[in-house]
């Protein structure tokens, strides 16, 4: 069911709807405004307002993107497609991390900064935005409970579509290499370019069939891409390509500025530094795809908000992280690749340990209320342990956790770890038998 079938007939809710669209792209663009200002007249009061004006910006693009790469599902078809529109609405996150990576080529001093914001946000995206859209989802699914269109177990239990199993083993895979990162203690050029190549055969994978390639009518339009949608064809598509076209070049705009701010406000205002660009960064550039994650779940498709999640991370595990040491070279650094000090190891170690569980979670495609809240409550632990050796212990938790729920679910293991390699159509037919709801 696309967005525009649950307005035919209603021409006036659709004018209704268009002009609520150009309402929330118009408080946007006054967002962006004074950063606008403020980088033409090369004005920087001081870091702190910078910051806020600056991530002002970066937020109000962030929400542009995300909308018009969510609407735009309606006109463009073929999963390759919607993927690469899905990278265009990350765009925020890559564009500051890109350029802390690629700033330490020349200035030292900001090699701690040039994962921070990698590390921060995936962190972020599955310790908060996975157990968010579980709870949401489990908390939809009591309606139809109540009203005998579901069983019982679907408030307990979220399912995801045998389709996604191949995004999970993506994961999966991506996840174990990972760890070589922080034993190598760098990510050396050639590391990259084996990320980015990973990037291009999950694109490949997916333009032939996957999670991301489901019927338009199983994730239909909602929210504002659906106001979007409404809009008549041709007027519907000039304004997605304004929108990608003035919110890439606010991100670009903006991106540099906002970055040295949160560093020179962690200066100023006696925070720590790197903190502030491993949570505030992020938190600014994903809220809109959390906004969009959460709006399936409460329309009861929450195993498509989860499938984009996922989706997000296996973007920040091949084209992010593959990309960093290439920044880092152009920039002007001449090691080969993107040294890590001790701190981003840590934080590499503690992120790559996280997924793993996440992985372990999911990979029978079932994601239990419980496993929500042990994610959220382990996610908000690592903002208490903040020593080196604290964070080395909560890495092993989070590996032996795995270890145990890995064992529970131990059939479902070989076929995820099979399913990116095996012809599109066949996955489907070689799924393990479900395991029963406790």
């Amino acid at each position: 069911m696309s967005a525009s079938s649950t307005i035919v007939g209603a021409p006036v809710a659709v004018a209704s709807m268009t002009r609520s669209a150009w309402g929330r792209i118009a408080v946007c663009l006054v967002l962006a405004l004074p950063a606008i200002v403020f980088r033409v007249s090369g004005s920087a009061p001081n870091p702190v307002l910078d910051m806020v004006v600056f991530g002002g910006a970066v937020v109000a693009a962030s929400f542009l993107l995300a909308w018009a790469a969510e609407a735009a599902q309606k006109d463009i078809s073929g999963a390759l497609a919607i993927a690469i529109l899905a990278l265009i609405a990350v765009l925020p996150e890559y564009a500051v991390d890109l350029y802390y990576a690629f700033r330490s080529g020349y200035d030292p001093s900001y090699e701690q900064f040039a994962a921070a914001n990698m590390t921060g946000s995936n962190r972020l995206l599955l310790g908060f935005g996975w157990p968010l859209v579980v709870i949401v989802s489990l908390l939809v699914a009591r309606r139809g409970v109540r009203g005998g269109l579901l069983p019982a177990s679907a408030t307990r239990v979220l399912r995801l579509e045998p389709s996604a199993r191949v995004d999970v083993g993506f994961l999966a895979i991506l996840a174990v290499v990972a760890f070589a990162i922080p034993l190598m203690g760098s990510i050396p050029m050639w590391f990259g370019f084996v990320l980015l190549a990973a990037f291009v055969v999950y694109l490949w994978r997916a333009s032939r069939g996957g999670a991301s390639a489901a019927p338009e009518d199983e994730e239909p339009l909602v929210g504002m891409a659906g106001n979007i949608a409404s809009m008549s064809q041709r007027p519907r598509r000039i304004t997605l390509v304004a929108m990608f076209v003035v919110a890439a070049a606010i991100v670009l705009m903006a991106a540099e500025p906002f970055a040295d701010a949160l560093v020179q406000t962690g200066k100023t205002l006696g925070v720590d530094s790197y903190f502030l660009v491993q949570w505030l960064a992020p938190l600014a550039s994903e809220a809109p795809e959390f906004i969009v994650a959460v709006l399936f779940a409460l329309r009861g498709f929450g195993g498509a908000a989860i499938a984009t999640l996922i989706a997000s991370k296996i973007n920040q595990w091949s084209l992010l992280v593959g990309s960093l040491p290439i920044a880092h070279v152009l920039g002007g650094g001449t090691t080969g690749g993107l040294p890590l000090d001790g701190r981003q190891v840590e934080e590499f170690l503690l992120t790559a340990s996280q997924t793993v569980l996440g992985v372990a979670i999911i990979i029978a495609l079932r994601f239990h209320r419980w496993s929500a809240i042990g994610l959220a409550a382990l996610f908000a632990v690592q903002f208490v342990v903040t020593d080196t050796g604290g964070r080395y212990v909560l890495s092993a938790v989070h590996l032996a956790a795995a270890l145990v729920v890995f064992w529970i679910h131990r059939r479902a293991i070989l076929p995820t770890l099979t399913a990116p390699f095996r012809r599109a159509g066949s996955t489907l037919a070689e799924e393990p038998a479900p395991e029963p709801v406790r």
